[in-house]
């Protein structure tokens, strides 16, 4: 993993270093060349903490909208784009046969091609691909749920049908293979594997499922299995690295609970039980200092914090009925006390104060805002930008606004249509896939494009 995903993010690096020095030379002549550069290799960022640290980017959007660097065409899938050294991973499924409906309770069955695509981030070219065949059965079979995960010179896939292929960034060659049902007796989940792997030091991170597999820990060179661990099914979360103090942990929410596991070893911690109804752990955790919040559908939710040596949680309260949020397709993100996130009962983005879970403030405004009652599943995309109280706001009808979000409300400050939403979902358009925000760029996709946005400030 590069070391910005190991230690606190450097707002100068090399190649920053590098061109700056060139401009006191007076070889170069432009302030973008100042800005710090942040890739997004993974699920969530380089970080995976949905946090996007570089400078030099638009305060607001005007209302011309973004300027269009690029498009490309694409298939299906829900898998979030990843940027890095110059490259654009996306992970699509090109179907050939079979129908392809939306039922929460079944599954579908389809023949196609699950298929990496590599881009050129400044020109959207294709520069390789890497495809391989794969029947579906799966519900809301639109394509692969997992980010592509960069690591140096290779990078990661886990497709909807439990593919987990290590690849090389530089032509796609195929380094190794694992297949969750046939290597690990694992049962697909009916919305397919969904844990974006995850790299910390020389393992690989994901969700197997199964009897003392809940998660694995592969070797990320050969793809040997380092450690297994909990009696759980896959669920649809994706592991973490949770820091507390001196601690580094693996945050892990599996269909039975929270945990926290040594990284090396798998030994577990400390746990606490939440259990969300058909194994719907989706939402990775929120974390602000020793407090963490994750929450499931309907009413399941929990708020706990940690001890000063990270070994025991303590429970501080459960959600109710009208009471904090309940996240299911994305995050929510837990800043200065106070958490954000889009709930899944009525569709709207909710703030609440996290010492009780008393509820500050709801809008429609990021998810949909033509709506007045609620919408089932409502979906938006939370990237907050640096350490300020702004944030990247993508919502599902294809709008990406930017807005400062605080315990006193939801302030917008400008917003444009960047692409539009072809997956569908209790009879509405929408597009339920994460952006990826890299280079002054912002990098979005649906079920037949993906397109690149300017985002640098103008000089």
């Amino acid at each position: 993993m590069r070391a910005a995903s190991l230690s606190q993010f450097l707002p100068l690096d090399f190649g920053s270093f590098a061109r700056c020095k060139l401009l006191t030379l007076g070889l170069i002549a432009t302030t973008s060349s100042l800005a710090s550069a942040d890739d997004w290799s993974g699920w969530m960022g380089d970080q995976r903490d949905g946090v996007y640290r570089e400078t030099g980017i638009v305060d607001s959007i005007p209302e011309s909208g973004l300027e269009l660097k690029w498009r490309a065409k694409i298939a299906g899938g829900y898998a979030g784009p990843s940027v890095a050294d110059g490259r654009v991973f996306v992970f699509d499924y090109a179907r050939r046969q079979g129908e392809a409906f939306n039922d929460p309770g079944k599954r579908a069955d389809l023949s196609g091609d699950e298929r990496l695509i590599v881009l050129d981030a400044e020109t959207g070219k294709e520069l390789w691909r890497h495809e391989y065949e794969r029947p579906y059965s799966i519900s809301y079979p639109a394509g692969p749920r997992c980010t592509p995960t960069v690591d140096d010179d290779r990078v990661y896939i886990l497709g909807s049908e439990g593919d987990l292929r290590c690849l090389s960034v530089t032509d796609g060659e195929l380094i190794w293979s694992r297949n969750f049902t046939s290597d690990f007796g694992a049962e697909v989940p009916i919305w397919g594997f969904s844990a974006h792997p995850l790299i910390e030091g020389d393992l690989l991170y994901t969700m197997v499922g199964g009897d003392g597999q809940g998660v694995v820990a592969f070797d990320k060179m050969t793809g040997d299995v380092r450690w297994k661990q909990l009696d759980s099914n896959a669920g649809y979360c994706a592991p973490s690295i949770l820091n507390q103090g001196d601690q580094t942990q693996l945050l892990v929410f599996s269909p039975t609970g929270v945990h926290g596991l040594n990284l090396i070893s798998g030994e577990p911690i400390w746990n606490v039980e939440l259990s969300p109804m058909f194994d719907m752990s989706i939402a990775v955790p929120a974390v602000e200092g020793n407090r963490i919040y994750a929450s499931g559908i309907r009413t399941e939710s929990v708020m706990f914090e940690l001890d000063e040596n990270a070994t025991a949680a303590k429970e501080l309260w459960r959600g109710e009925r009208d009471h904090s949020v309940f996240s299911s397709n994305s995050p929510a993100v837990f800043v200065d006390g106070v958490v954000y996130g889009t709930d899944c009962n009525v569709g709207e983005l909710i703030a609440f104060d996290a010492k009780d879970g008393n509820r500050l403030w709801s809008t429609f405004q990021a998810t949909q805002p033509d709506e007045k009652r609620f919408i089932k599943h409502g979906t938006a995309f939370l990237t907050r930008l640096g350490d300020s109280d702004r944030f990247l706001v993508f919502s599902e009808n294809g709008d990406l606004m930017i807005a400062t979000l605080s315990k006193d409300g939801f302030e917008e400050h400008g917003r444009f249509h960047a692409i539009e939403p072809t997956g569908e979902a209790f009879g509405r358009s929408v597009a339920w896939t994460h952006p990826a925000y890299a280079n002054q760029t912002a990098f979005i996709r649906n079920d037949q494009e993906i397109v690149a946005y300017s985002l640098a400030k103008p000089e």
